[in-house]
């Protein structure tokens, strides 16, 4: 049994990420919390160069990122320099781009995208990485699968990883600990995040511990299963407005997991 290294998918503090100098401040912040992993996304337009001098400044390991899905097709030979100068190996992607995920045909269309481009980063050493939101566990038009399950089923699991979003799956009505066991030997990271619903339905994200998702019993299955990295991340809703109190909040609950 493996216990996972936590760390903050700084998505959720992507305002204070956009300049090498606030992007230093803001891992200054977090390594005075005793952050030592961060995932990458949202990243203001400055170097690979200038992100490593100050990740390294802070002793901060990067275990995955999100990047466009664009740059995947089109700029995929600098994807993986910037990955390798940032020292990371695993390159994710945030969401399927809206075309394909309405049927089982634009799926498989996806997936033969991915399999070229995992196939090009396997040869680097460095993996593709999915994360998943609500709509890849609802039914596809005219079928009686979703795109999660198409996913697991048709992708070669050496070229697709997951990076599964365990918020995300119970709002999208499946069992998170479930399908962390489905995707076995394929997660190098999972998010953790957490929600509640109001009396309208409507859905609002808090900090972890506060909402209705099992996170023990996801950090549970997440040893059980090896899993090396748990991040955390939080799109909106931060504790009165204040996405660093949020994380603050969230990473004294992932501390409270390991004790």
């Amino acid at each position: 049994m493996r216990t996972p290294v936590m760390g903050i998918q700084l998505y959720t503090l992507r305002d204070f990420i956009q300049n090498k100098e606030d992007f230093d401040a803001t891992l200054t912040r977090l390594e005075a919390m005793g952050v030592d992993t961060v995932q990458i996304s949202a990243i203001g337009e400055f170097s690979a160069e200038d992100q490593r001098a100050v990740l390294q400044k802070h002793r901060m390991t990067v275990c995955v990122t999100h990047k466009g899905f664009d740059r995947m097709e089109n700029d995929l030979d600098g994807l993986i320099r910037e990955h390798e100068i940032i020292g990371c190996d695993a390159l994710g992607l945030g969401s399927a781009p809206g075309e394909y995920r309405e049927t089982e045909e634009k799926v498989r269309a996806f997936i033969k995208k991915t399999t070229e481009i995992g196939i090009k980063l396997k040869a680097h050493g460095m993996t593709f990485n999915y994360h998943n939101h609500d709509f890849e566990f609802r039914k596809l038009e005219g079928s009686g699968k979703t795109m999660m399950d198409i996913l697991l089923e048709e992708t070669v699991p050496e070229l697709f990883h997951f990076i599964p979003d365990v918020a995300w799956i119970q709002y999208g009505g499946s069992d998170p600990v479930e399908v962390l066991r489905k995707m076995k030997g394929r997660v190098k990271v999972i998010h953790f995040k957490d929600y509640v619903v109001n009396e309208s339905g409507e859905r609002k994200f808090v900090s972890l511990g506060q909402g209705k998702v099992d996170l023990k019993a996801c950090f549970e299955a997440a040893k059980e299963l090896e899993i090396p990295y748990i991040m955390y991340e939080q799109d909106c809703d931060w504790t009165d407005g204040d996405a660093f109190k949020a994380v603050e909040e969230s990473w004294a609950y992932m501390q409270s997991l390991l004790k």
